[in-house]
């Protein structure tokens, strides 16, 4: 579910983080669903006024999970609960160490096909691409990404879960 809020200004703001104050309008987290209330005027209805809706309302929520799923992968790799690269995340996955894996959903089918009788069970992300995961670690492009298990791990997997239904490719 994402949440909406009305603003002083009468505009409908995506809140992603859930920590504007207002009243909160909650819609599923698809982009389909976004834009159907955008265009017949769900929004208005909920709130009981009339409100301002923004162009391209669904790419900015879209933008907002991308951005929250990187401030988690970029929380965790400080915190040393993240590793980045092929042979990194191997050698975590053989110790027991990851309790989450991440792949690009542009990366080659050889990589994930290598990790696959690795990864087993382990929840796995697949919703950000090579360049979205190489920013959270400050490199160009990074296509395979392990975290521990925890707090950080379910956020992320809470995250993408959302950003999945405004991502038609994945």
């Amino acid at each position: 579910m994402v949440r909406f809020v009305v603003g002083p200004d009468g505009e409908v703001v995506p809140d992603v983080d859930r920590r504007l104050p207002g009243r909160g309008l909650w819609l599923s987290a698809s982009r389909d669903v976004v834009n159907t209330a955008c265009a017949k005027g769900f929004f208005a209805k909920g709130a009981r006024a009339n409100v301002k809706v923004p162009d391209g309302l669904a790419d900015r929520v879209e933008e907002l999970l991308v951005r929250r799923c990187l401030d988690t992968l970029g929380l965790a790799r400080r915190a040393g609960q993240a590793v980045a690269g092929f042979e990194k995340v191997r050698a975590w996955l053989k110790a027991g160490r990851a309790g989450l894996v991440a792949t690009a959903h542009d990366a080659g089918a050889d990589g994930p096909a290598k990790l696959a009788g690795l990864v087993g069970d382990l929840p796995t992300v697949r919703v950000l691409d090579g360049d979205e995961l190489g920013r959270a670690f400050g490199r160009e492009r990074s296509v395979h990404v392990a975290l521990t298990a925890g707090r950080l791990a379910d956020s992320l997997l809470r995250e993408a879960s959302r950003l999945k239904g405004f991502r038609a490719e994945t």
